[in-house]
């Protein structure tokens, strides 16, 4: 290597940029000088820890959210936040509900049980003006397009942007978590002593991940200037790190259904788990079902990943979507959706009963379980058919289903199962075609985590099916779990030395047109010279294993020497094999934005050389101009625009 690129690589080592926006501005005539792939030294990559004092990890749930902290001289100390305010019955309140409550003139009011109490207690007439939103993070995973402009529902039917919403509750998380450590350490504490995490499920595409980070920029919790005090942290990625410590006391295992005694308490789950020991997380919170597989690699315990993440929409609010199906089944569509933006109050109301009565279906439950009609809904049930709730529920073809004296619904333990059952019909069948795999194979545990882990209709389902072929264990705070091993993950986020690569990434290129080979639509004669156009340049294939700090480099020409700009279009597709950005299911996902204004050379051909890191939890780029050896500014964005 010559002094001069040794310079360029020092210089790009230096100058990771993160993804930010960019605007897109045209596919430039481009042509591949030098694909390679290089391997850094994970000493270049980890940036040095000391210089913040404290970790303080976001779990932004779909059902509930909360956070957590350890200083950086008390690594083992992970504190959880204090105890909230309010909370409901049959409900551990060490988290809060993903709740929040603007004023009518769309300001931020309140977050989590002190939201919904107070929107409870609004006159209905009053509520109606009132935004109020909840479960409202799905929209991130579900939504095609995402852009910065993208709007949630509230209950009152208003529309409100997602990202003012998002960055409302990153805000609220700041001032909670800074007056907490402020409270700890007897003094004003400063956010730049802070390193943040934001956790998000691991199946999310960039977008959502990106989404997340702007939404972080625009609460306050970074500054853009500043992105390295942010990291983002894939939820069952924590959950694996966490686990990987666990000692055998913490947890339960479920073919025994025994707290793992009989072992000193100093044994790690490590010291159950042995040197390339693989495992599963089955990561189940509110909104998504996350998978990942893992295997140790000691000396260090640092974690490598099998396969890709994998998983879907399957948490338990499926479940209180197939209530809602069977409330309109019992009173009619037309009446269920006219209620909930009538009387939204009633409806949160009705909608945390039935909550408290799921967490009690069980597989061996016999006894009915009852759920209370708020007295507004009977009464607005009255007013809206000319008959009762008491007449609806006869006349309906439920059986399962009945009327009590005491103004309740009353549903067989059958009733309830089948409300659970096509969202661990999902389950199943993921973690069954998952365990197909050949890379999945010889699992010695799968560790379930996340509030849903909790449910016994679940784990019994997974025991059924696992038969035996792995231990189950739940880990004892199994919703704490993420939030525990996102400190940790922030703490050292070198911990996940190999990464698998969701998708295929690449390029749109020109290549030398080969007769025989190319089809003879992509042929484009430019200047006398035959380029075949569409060609995918692969960066990183789909399941493809990367290091973390493993760059892909390519070099880049800008088409004419007064160009300043040069944006590249990124594609990506589920396929682990793209010959052309035609074919079916490549999309444009990204832009990749080299600025060469000012890097002007008297080089008859300027070579920008560009690197991009798959490796880390975002995906990260940055360049350099070869014949100057100055940084180019490079941005990736996967964001709409």
């Amino acid at each position: 290597m010559t002094d001069k690129q040794a310079a360029t690589e020092e210089i790009i080592a230096d100058t990771m940029a993160n993804p930010s926006p960019a605007k897109s501005m045209g596919d430039p005539g481009i042509t591949p000088l030098s694909p390679t792939h290089t391997q850094q030294n994970d000493t270049d990559q980890v940036q040095t820890q000391l210089s913040f004092v404290v970790v303080v990890a976001i779990d932004f749930g779909t059902t509930s959210s909360g956070y957590a902290y350890a200083f950086t001289k008390e690594p083992e100390c992970i504190h959880t936040m204090r105890r909230w305010e309010g909370g409901d019955p049959g409900v551990s309140n060490q988290k809060t509900p993903t709740t929040i409550l603007l004023t009518p003139d769309r300001k931020f009011h309140s977050f989590g049980y002190a939201a919904r109490d107070f929107y409870h207690d609004l006159d209905p007439s009053e509520s109606k003006q009132w935004l109020y939103l909840e479960k409202f993070k799905m929209k991130l995973h579900t939504t095609a397009n995402l852009s910065t402009e993208t709007d949630l529902h509230a209950a009152n039917g208003k529309r409100v942007k997602a990202l003012d919403i998002f960055a409302y509750a990153l805000a609220f998380f700041k001032e909670q978590a800074l007056k907490e450590l402020s409270d700890q350490t007897g003094g004003d504490f400063d956010n730049n002593d802070v390193r943040w995490v934001i956790t998000v499920p691991a199946i999310w595409k960039m977008p959502a991940k990106q989404f997340m980070r702007e939404a972080a920029y625009k609460s306050g919790l970074v500054c853009r200037e500043n992105p390295e005090q942010l990291i983002i942290s894939l939820e069952p990625e924590a959950a694996s790190i966490y686990c990987r410590k666990l000692r055998l006391h913490q947890m339960v295992d479920l073919g025994t259904h025994t707290t793992q005694n009989g072992f000193s308490p100093t044994d790690n789950a490590a010291s159950a788990t042995n040197q390339g020991d693989r495992y599963v997380v089955v990561d189940c919170g509110g909104g998504t079902v996350d998978l990942t597989v893992h295997q140790i690699r000691l000396p260090e315990g640092h974690l490598k990943e099998l396969y890709k993440a994998s998983g879907g929409p399957y948490g338990s609010i499926g479940i209180d979507y197939e209530f809602e199906k069977l409330l309109c089944k019992i009173f009619g569509q037309d009446f269920i959706d006219q209620f909930k933006i009538k009387r939204p109050a009633a409806w949160v109301d009705l909608m945390i009963a039935f909550e408290s009565r799921k967490r009690a279906a069980a597989p061996e439950r016999t006894n009915p379980l009852n759920i209370n009609l708020p007295f507004s809904f009977i009464d607005y049930y009255k007013k809206f058919r000319g008959h009762s709730v008491e007449h609806a529920l006869r006349k309906s073809n439920v059986d399962f289903v009945k009327w009590s004296s005491q103004g309740m619904l009353r549903m067989s333990p059958d009733a309830m199962n089948s409300l659970f059952k096509p969202t661990i019909d999902h389950i199943i069948q993921h973690l069954t075609e998952l365990f197909e795999k050949p890379e999945v194979s010889d699992i010695k545990f799968l560790f379930l985590v996340g509030g849903f882990a909790e449910s016994p209709l679940l784990q019994h389902a997974v025991q059924n099916m696992l038969q035996g072929r792995s231990r189950i264990i739940i880990p004892h705070d199994v919703g704490l779990t993420i939030l525990k091993g996102a400190v940790l993950f922030g703490l050292d986020p070198s911990i996940i030395k190999v990464r698998r690569s969701p998708l295929t990434y690449g390029v749109g290129v020109l290549n030398r047109f080969v007769e025989g080979k190319h089809p003879p639509e992509k042929l484009l004669v430019k200047d006398g010279t035959r380029w075949c156009t569409d060609v995918f340049d692969t960066f990183i294939a789909a399941d493809q294993s990367v290091a973390l700090g493993e760059n892909v480099k390519r070099s880049y020409t800008p088409a004419k020497p007064s160009q300043q700009v040069i944006v590249i279009h990124v594609y990506c597709s589920e396929k682990e094999r793209v010959g052309f950005i035609s074919e079916p299911g490549v999309r444009k996902c990204g832009t990749l934005r080299l600025d060469v204004s000012g890097t002007e050379s008297t080089a008859p051909r300027r070579e920008i050389q560009t690197l991009m890191q798959f490796g880390d939890t975002e995906i990260r780029a940055m360049a350099v101009d070869v014949s100057t050896g100055r940084t180019v500014k490079a941005s990736i964005d996967f964001l709409s625009h």
